[in-house]
């Protein structure tokens, strides 16, 4: 690594932790550092969640960001990026989340995966992860981004842990058995309005893909996806952004839904 990138990660780690204790938003990391890389941003990441560990928090998974080809050309990339989840990034179904405590969150509907066996990477296949899995559920993933007015391009939300707030997963759990995970669709509701809609075919052809991709990619940083993990597998639709008083509902064929609350 060279002496630019260690400081580049260094002064961007440091940013990006002064604007979450102070809750005040920063400029676009690729403007203040245009040579950042992806491999620059994801060892931000990994040195914020490292911090994060030592300081007494659990990783509890993975989520997949960019599954969708429309986000991807959007941010001009041809693959999706991930970021960790911890023990305090959890809330309850059905849960109030206060607002105060985040920037400028948008909710998702998403399959997660919980697994049973580890997925090491490069050869990971989907019929690895089905075998891998030992349950799926409904789940919101609330993104955050500390970068002032989402302004990111693919850098900046690696470093921010691919902008990854919060989650909630459905209380009930489902085996694979029966199910076809591309042919599952999902509406978003807000406050009772039906915001939009997808279908496990819109990320990546089908959710175990995204899976799989993960697990290959985090082999390069020799990353193993462990047994008892969280995968959240990426949004079936367009985030929807937040406001004070609102309620969200996922609501999945075969899978049921999943609700939470913004106060």
């Amino acid at each position: 690594m060279s002496i630019h990138s260690k400081e580049i990660i260094q002064e961007a780690w440091l940013l990006l932790k002064r604007a979450e204790a102070e809750k005040q938003s920063v400029s676009p990391l690729t403007e203040l550092h245009p040579g950042m890389t992806v491999e620059d941003a994801y060892r931000i990441q990994l040195k914020a969640i490292n911090e994060k560990v030592e300081g007494g928090r659990t990783i509890t998974g993975k989520k997949i960001g960019l599954t969708s080809f429309a986000m991807q050309e959007l941010l001009g990339v041809d693959q999706p990026d991930y970021g960790h989840l911890l023990d305090s990034m959890e809330v309850e179904p059905n849960g109030e989340i206060p607002l105060e405590q985040l920037f400028q969150p948008k909710v998702e509907g998403e399959i997660a995966f919980v697994l049973k066996k580890d997925l090491k990477g490069p050869d990971v296949t989907v019929e690895d992860v089905l075998d891998a899995t030992e349950y799926v559920v409904p789940s919101l993933e609330i993104v955050d981004s500390r970068i002032r007015d989402w302004k990111i391009k693919l850098p900046d939300t690696i470093a921010d842990n691919a902008s990854c707030g919060l989650y909630v997963l459905g209380k009930e759990k489902f085996p694979l058995d029966g199910l076809d995970l591309a042919k599952i669709e999902m509406t978003l509701y807000k406050n009772g309005e039906l915001m939009n809609s997808g279908s496990g075919a819109d990320v990546l052809g089908h959710p175990a893909n995204c899976v799989a991709w993960l697990a290959n990619k985090l082999s390069e940083y020799d990353v193993t996806l462990k047994a008892g993990e969280i995968v959240l597998s990426g949004a079936l639709s367009a985030a929807v952004e937040v406001r004070e008083g609102d309620r969200f509902t996922a609501e999945f064929t075969e899978l049921g839904n999943v609700s939470v609350s913004f106060k």
